[in-house]
């Protein structure tokens, strides 16, 4: 079965119009954005970057279950449109130069983008590595705004 499954592959819930992401915050933060319908300041900081993972095990294992320490305690799930999140996509860069580029035309291209990603290996159950990888995207800039004030659609409490 698992000879079936590319090693980077973007798993997660969808359908036609959303795709879910996750993200693990502290209570405040979590209970705001509920409330609000999308994350805002002052418990949000928009400057920062923030970090979205589809995958909901990749999501546990960052957070421990919720019990890594009280800044990652709930689970959110966050239904953001397919345009966005593929416009993330499209305006990403990754987190690491590769072969591909010289370090100077790495440089000026995360100057330039408000999206990194990064391929991290996916868990199990047991949160443990797995043989393929699950994809982090982190939004800075502009990407932050457009998710927060256009892409979401649903927030969830699945802690």
């Amino acid at each position: 079965m698992l000879e079936n499954i590319q090693e980077r592959q973007i798993r997660a819930v969808f359908d036609q119009k959303t795709i879910r992401v996750y993200q693990a915050y502290s209570d405040e933060i979590a209970d705001a954005a509920l409330s609000n319908g999308t994350f805002r300041p002052p418990t949000f900081k928009m400057e920062r970057m923030t970090w979205i993972k589809p995958s909901f095990l990749w999501m546990m294992y960052r957070a421990g279950w919720g019990y890594k320490d009280a800044g990652q305690r709930r689970i959110l799930a966050m239904d953001i449109t397919r345009t966005g999140f593929e416009w993330a996509l499209t305006h990403s860069c990754n987190t690491h130069r590769g072969d591909v580029m010289s370090p100077e035309e790495w440089s000026n291209l995360k100057l330039k983008s408000p999206v990194r990603i990064q391929w991290d290996p996916e868990r199990n159950l047991q949160l443990e590595p797995l043989p393929y990888r699950s994809l982090q995207i982190g939004l800075s800039k502009e990407a932050v705004s457009l998710y927060t004030g256009e892409w979401i659609q649903k927030i969830t409490d699945v802690t």
